[in-house]
C-alpha cells in the first residue's frame, strides 16, 4: 500500500481514539480532504522543482508507533545543551517523554499540544491560534493538521522574560523497520515577552524516518523570539519543516537554522507582518556532504509600513551533495518604506556537488529598500596560498576559511553555550580542530 492510501486508511482510526471537540474535528476533517486531493508534493510543483520526495515515499512507514520506548537520559545527554538549565520538552518516537522533559506552569505554559488541544482551560487560545497562521492550501502542513496531536505547546503571557531557555526534542528509537511521525509545535510569545527556543530531531538508530513537523509561531507586540533549529540527524533520516511565524508591531523574531546531518532536510519558513516597525530575521548554515540534500524555501510577506527582513544563509557542498534556496520577499503597497536584504553565499567543494539558489524580490510599494543578491564559488585559491605560505596546513587553511565564511552567521547566536556547541559541530563537520577554547 502506498502512503498516501496507508495515510488516508488510518485516518478514521486515528479520529476515533483522540478526544478533540467538533470544532477540531472540523478543522482535521478539511486538512485531510486537502492533502488527498493534493498528495504529496512533486518535482512538477514549482516550490518543489530541486526536491523530490519519491525515493523516500517508497519506506513502508509505521504511522503509528506501537508504545514509548524507553531511553536513558545517558544515552542522550550529549543532545541536549546541559551546560546550561532549560526547560525540556522531550518526545520518543513521537510520545511524550516525562522522565527525559522538565515543563513548567509555573508563570510560563511550557507543556504539551495533547493537553492544549484536548483540555477545557485551553480552548479559547487554540480557537484563536491553531490553525490560524499556517498554510492550509500546503498538502504536508495539511498532513499534519489532520493528524496533530502530539508537539510543544509554550505560551509567554504578557510582560514575561523566560528565566531560561526551552529544548524541544524529538528523539527516533529505530525500533520501528521505518517511522513517520508529524510533531505539531504551538509557540506564543505575549506584548513584551521574550522567549529562546531550541528544537533539535534526532535519530538514535540507522532505520529510516520521515519527520513532517509544523510550527506555528506568534509573536506579539514588542515580543522578542530567538528560535533555533538544529539539524545534524543521520543519514536515514528525512525531515520536513513547516514553521510559520506571525509578527504584530514592533516585535523582533529570529530563526537560525543550521542543517549539517540528514538524508534529506526540506525547510519551509514563513514569516507574516501585521504590525508596523517589526524585524524578520532568517539565518542559516549549510554544511553538507555525501548525497545529503538541504532545500531551504523562504517567503517573508512585508504586508506593513516601516518594517525590516534580513536573510542571510550561507552554504558549503561537498561530494555529490545538493543545495536549494528559493528565497521570496514580498512587498504590498501599503508597505511603503520596507527594508528588505536578501543574500545566499555558496562553496562547492566537489565538481558533483550542486546548488540551486532562485532569490526573488516582488515589490508592489514605491518607497523602499530592497535588495537580494547569490553567489556560487570555491574557495580562496590566494587566500589558501597566503595561510600556507605562512605555516599552516593546506586542510586547515581550507577549514579557517570555511569558518570565517560562516561566522557572520555564528556572531548572530545569543546563547553563548549553544554558539559553542554549532562551533564544535562545524568543527567536526570540517574535519578539524579549529583551535577554539570548547
Amino acid at each position: 500500500m502506498e502512503l498516501k492510501e496507508k495515510l488516508l486508511s488510518s485516518f478514521m482510526a486515528f479520529e476515533e481514539r483522540v478526544d478533540v471537540h467538533s470544532e477540531l474535528h472540523d478543522v482535521r476533517t478539511a486538512a485531510i480532504k486537502n492533502f488527498e486531493n493534493k498528495g504529496f508534493p512533486t518535482k512538477k510543483d514549482e516550490a518543489w522543482k530541486y526536491t523530490s520526495l519519491n525515493a523516500i515515499l517508497k519506506n513502508d512507514f509505521t504511522v503509528f508507533p506501537k508504545q514509548e520506548n524507553a531511553v536513558e537520559f545517558n544515552h542522550v545527554k550529549k543532545y541536549f545543551l546541559h551546560e546550561i538549565d532549560t526547560y525540556k520538552v522531550v518526545f520518543i518516537d513521537g510520545v511524550f517523554s516525562s522522565h527525559l522533559s522538565s515543563t513548567t506552569h509555573e508563570g510560563i505554559d511550557v507543556c504539551l499540544m495533547s493537553s492544549a488541544l484536548t483540555k477545557p482551560k485551553y480552548k479559547m487560545v487554540i480557537d484563536s491560534y491553531f490553525n490560524q497562521i499556517a498554510n492550509k492550501d500546503e498538502s504536508l502542513t495539511s498532513l499534519n493538521t489532520a493528524f496533530a496531536i502530539e508537539g510543544a505547546y509554550i505560551n509567554i503571557p504578557k510582560s514575561k522574560v523566560a528565566d531560561k531557555p526551552i529544548e524541544i526534542m524529538y528523539f527516533s528509537t529505530g525500533n520501528e523497520a521505518a517511522l513517520l511521525v508529524q510533531p505539531r509545535n504551538l509557540v506564543i510569545v505575549g506584548e513584551n515577552s521574550h522567549v529562546q527556543i531550541i528544537e533539535r530531531h534526532q535519530s538514535l538508530n540507522e532505520n529510516p524516518v520521515l519527520t513532517n513537523s509544523v510550527t506555528e509561531i506568534f509573536a506579539q507586540k514588542r515580543a522578542i523570539v530567538d528560535y533555533y533549529k538544529i539539524q545534524n540527524d543521520t543519514l536515514e533520516a528525512n525531515l520536513i519543516d513547516n514553521t510559520y511565524v506571525s509578527q504584530q508591531k514592533e516585535s523582533h523574531v529570529s530563526v537560525h537554522t543550521f542543517s549539517f546531518g540528514g538524508n534529506l532536510t526540506r525547510n519551509n519558513l514563513n514569516f507574516y507582518h501585521f504590525g508596523e516597525r517589526l524585524t524578520s530575521t532568517l539565518n542559516g548554515i549549510t554544511i553538507i556532504g555525501e548525497k545529503q540534500h538541504v532545500d531551504h524555501y523562504t517567503l517573508v510577506k512585508h504586508s506593513t509600513p516601516n518594517c525590516e527582513s534580513f536573510q542571510d544563509y550561507k552554504g558549503i557542498y561537498a561530494d555529490r551533495s545538493t543545495g536549494v534556496f528559493n528565497g521570496k520577499v514580498y512587498v504590498e503597497k501599503d508597505a511603503q518604506k520596507t527594508n528588505a536584504f536578501q543574500k545566499s553565499n555558496n562553496i562547492l567543494l566537489s565538481d558533483k556537488a550542486t546548488i540551486n539558489a532562485k532569490p526573488q524580490l516582488e515589490i508592489f510599494a514605491d518607497d523602499v529598500k530592497c535588495s537580494h543578491g547569490c553567489t556560487v564559488g570555491q574557495l580562496d585559491e590566494t587566500a589558501m596560498f597566503y595561510m600556507q605560505q605562512r605555516g599552516i596546513p593546506k586542510k586547515e587553511a581550507k577549514a579557517l576559511l570555511m569558518y570565517a565564511f560562516s561566522n557572520a552567521v555564528i556572531e548572530n547566536i545569543k546563547i553563548p553555550e549553544l554558539k559553542q556547541r554549532i562551533t564544535k559541530i562545524i568543527a567536526t563537520k570540517l574535519g578539524v580542530k579549529l583551535g577554539f577554547d570548547l
